[in-house]
């Protein structure tokens, strides 16, 4: 069996081989490496440098590491590059360098190893750690929204069972009078003891139906839809004299007084005005001071319309100030009325025409709620 000479096992090496003085200037360059790298030795010996046959990252890499490298320890080894072929194409390969010194001449021994199989596994390990990452993103995302979610269906049914609760206690009372006063009519009553029971049980109704209404307007703004609304050109000032004056019926031994100032034109809903008007003004009545008046102030200006109402009496603590507009907020110190609805709803009307309503209260000023509107 003839054994191949050294030339042609050189030239057959599994490997590419290359030969270049220390500068990088091809020497040599086996028929392996040729063959990879698509150039025929003619235009690699003598023309080309090992850097030219690189990439841009590539050369980038081999001046500011590699070639420091070599200097410094006569040899680097399997390192991953990316080789230019003759069409332009990049080809993967796994490169060990020696510095030599042959006949007082410094070269460079270089063996090159295609790695497409290793590049290719590379990029399908990247691209499943990359794939892990999403999915371990995604999967803390979801688990963040879940339990957003719980702690969300927590709070809803807490106070599904509050409200469940506080409507119960609110609507026993005025059902309790009516109650009591049909079981009076039925039993028999003088002419004048009859109207007085009808007067108490047409109060209790109209307390079970402004109950009902709070309840409704509260389930449409919490299911996320806002109050409807139903804006028309109206005369504003118009409009809340007529409103104050049904309240001083209903509170005929207390003083209202409605002072309009300036154009009374703005486009909003009269009735649900009206209804954001009536619950301030129940408030300030309740907790206002019993022997002061009400003050509803309505004006137009050039750009906005400003409806305030004012009560003097105790201030409103600053710790509940933040949460006077929040549902289900109530008490001797929280201005609220009925389930406690009754500023939520007005800060929703306000928001369905545009506006928004705040409150500023100090012993010496009293205590202001201020609605402000677009004109348009």
């Amino acid at each position: 069996m003839a054994v191949p000479g050294a030339e042609e096992l050189y030239e057959s090496a599994p490997c590419g081989l290359l030969v270049a003085a220390s500068g990088g200037l091809l020497l040599r360059a086996n028929a392996t490496a040729c063959g990879w790298l698509g150039f025929p030795v003619d235009e690699l010996v003598g023309k080309l440098r090992l850097q030219d046959l690189l990439t841009a990252g590539g050369r980038i890499f081999f001046a500011t590491h590699l070639q420091p490298l070599i200097r410094l320890q006569s040899s680097v080894s399997e390192v991953k590059l990316e080789m230019r072929r003759r069409d332009g194409k990049p080809v993967p390969v796994i490169v060990n360098i020696a510095e030599r010194t042959v006949e007082g001449m410094l070269m460079w021994q270089v063996a090159l190893f295609i790695a497409e199989d290793r590049h290719k596994y590379e990029r399908e390990l990247m691209a499943q750690r990359r794939r892990a990452e999403e999915l371990h993103a995604q999967h803390m995302k979801d688990e963040q929204e879940l339990s957003q979610a719980r702690a969300q269906a927590e709070v809803r049914a807490q106070f599904a069972e509050q409200l469940v609760g506080v409507v119960s206690h609110d609507i026993r009372n005025p059902l309790s009078v009516i109650h009591m006063s049909a079981a009076m009519l039925q039993k028999g009553v003088s002419a004048e003891q009859q109207a007085t029971v009808v007067a108490r049980i047409e109060r209790s109704v109209g307390r079970v139906q402004h109950l009902v209404s709070d309840l409704l307007d509260f389930t449409e703004a919490r299911l996320g839809r806002g109050l409807r609304v139903q804006p028309r050109p109206v005369d504003l000032h118009h409009a809340l004299a007529e409103s104050v004056g049904e309240l001083g019926i209903a509170f005929p031994d207390r003083t209202i007084v409605h002072q309009p100032l300036g154009p009374g034109e703005c486009r909003a809903d009269p009735d649900r005005i009206a209804q954001a008007v009536g619950n301030l003004v129940a408030n300030a009545l309740n907790h206002g001071a019993q022997d002061q008046p009400v003050t509803v102030r309505s004006q137009g200006g050039e750009g906005s319309f400003r409806i305030t109402v004012h009560n003097h009496g105790p201030a409103i603590p600053a710790a509940q100030m933040p949460l006077l507009f929040e549902p289900m907020v109530r008490g001797a110190d929280v201005l609220a009325q009925g389930v406690g609805l009754g500023l939520f709803i007005v800060r929703e009307i306000a928001a369905a025409h545009g506006g928004s309503v705040r409150a500023t209260s100090s012993p010496e000023d009293g205590t202001a709620f201020i609605i402000e509107l677009p004109r348009e």
